[in-house]
């Protein structure tokens, strides 16, 4: 077996686009704890965000020959699993419309997490997940890719396709929501 561990990412695209699965392999080894995280920050850890995971690499390797390099490897994998997360996320929004009335939705649909849930599991990592799970999409997308996968606010507003206005102001409002769950969950 090839040690690929010497090859820069633009040269294993090139040999994963002459069909060598090797090469591509070792993307997907070099991605996908990055994947992983963005796509968890998302979803929660769900059988759905083990899926997303995986389609975000199908998708990659199905427009192998269309990629052109224009930004990192990284960012451009993060911005295939925040779009399907996305995706997913409205998939569930619909899917319980079919069961609640749009009343109901409006009001519970991104609802805190209820304290007496948290009381079983006062592990820090678990409060702050549970209280990110709760924010809109649009919000939690902001803050899984500036706070948790670090990126920058201008490469966070090339992946999500948003004026950096924009990511700033959504960032601001949603860390406000969040001291406000994390308030509410803690005392």
């Amino acid at each position: 077996m090839k040690d690929y561990s010497s090859l820069n990412d633009l040269e294993l695209i090139g040999e994963a686009r002459k069909g060598n699965e090797g090469a591509f392999a070792a993307l997907i080894t070099r991605y996908e704890q990055q994947v992983a995280k963005t796509v968890l920050g998302m979803l929660g850890n769900t059988q759905e965000a083990d899926d997303i995971g995986q389609e975000t690499f199908v998708r990659f390797y199905q427009s192998l020959h269309n990629f052109r390099g224009d930004s990192g490897l990284g960012t451009y994998l993060t911005r295939i699993a925040i779009n399907l997360s996305l995706n997913e996320l409205k998939r569930r929004k619909r899917s319980m419309s079919l069961f609640f009335s749009a009343n109901i939705l409006e009001e519970k649909e991104f609802d805190q997490p209820d304290p007496e849930d948290v009381e079983d599991s006062r592990d820090t990592k678990e409060i702050v997940k549970k209280a990110l799970q709760s924010l809109e999409p649009k919000f939690r997308s902001v803050v899984v890719l500036r706070l948790l996968d670090q990126y920058s606010t201008k490469e966070a507003a090339e992946i999500l396709d948003l004026p950096i206005g924009t990511v700033l102001s959504r960032l601001v409002r949603a860390q406000t929501k969040l001291k406000s769950i994390l308030d509410k969950l803690i005392q």
